[in-house]
């Protein structure tokens, strides 16, 4: 198991953006010694620019950047290309993480953290964005998502989807009909026994904003109160 996971990280490059120093280098040696090629940035400008040299396969994110901040570099970084991206923030700051999550942010650890756990749930998100095994397409009510593509459709129209929102997607998918808690939900498509579980709830909002004909009304992804959601297949 630990031979296999050491060959999936073989080439992935994580760029690290803090402009701390010791932290920067503290995750980055930890990254480093797990197998990833691991880049880093001190600045928005900078980090900006070393993505655009050598694309990463994930952004480790500070979110109190000099300058330009790491919501603004979140953005730019996501109008160049896909690629996930996991905040870093500190631990009061609720309204920060949350934006950072609308913005499309796939994950976020709050400081201080732990530097095997960051490594941890970067090991998470890059699997999830990996391909899947064929499975075959899952369709219903308009939308058709293919797993070993990573890619996603309403009427034929290809979707944009970060990461998460894609995991999500397709659970919901292959599971029509059924209410999953939102406890339900950071167990099976975040792979985590704990956390916060806005997190669940942004994606949801913001999944909704992309597949639903009326966000505001939604009629696929519904919300079953005191219990989670429910995707209706054939809305």
């Amino acid at each position: 198991m630990e031979q296999q996971q050491q060959f999936e990280r073989a080439g992935a490059r994580v760029l690290v953006v803090d402009d701390d120093p010791t932290v920067a280098e503290v995750v980055s040696g930890y990254l480093d010694r797990a197998g990833y090629v691991v880049d880093r940035a001190g600045d928005g400008p900078d980090a900006l620019a070393r993505a655009a040299a050598h694309w990463p396969d994930l952004v480790v994110l500070d979110l109190m950047l000099p300058g330009m901040d790491g919501l603004e570099v979140c953005r730019r970084m996501r109008g160049r290309g896909p690629v996930p991206v996991i905040m870093l923030t500190a631990r009061g700051d609720e309204d920060d993480r949350i934006l950072g999550l609308e913005i499309g942010a796939d994950d976020y650890v709050t400081k201080p953290f732990s530097p095997r756990e960051l490594v941890l749930r970067v090991e998470s998100v890059l699997r999830r964005a990996r391909p899947a095994q064929p499975s075959g397409t899952l369709r219903a009510a308009g939308l058709s998502v293919d797993p070993a593509a990573r890619r996603a459709a309403k009427n034929g129209a290809e979707l944009a989807l970060t990461v998460r929102e894609f995991d999500l997607l397709a659970f919901f998918l292959r599971y029509p009909g059924r209410v999953f808690s939102r406890e339900d939900l950071m167990r099976e498509v975040w792979g985590w026994d704990f956390g916060d579980l806005s997190t669940v709830t942004v994606h949801v909002r913001r999944l909704r904003g992309k597949v639903e004909d009326d966000p505001a009304r939604p009629r696929l992804i519904q919300t079953v109160w005191g219990v989670g959601y429910r995707f209706e297949g054939e809305a």
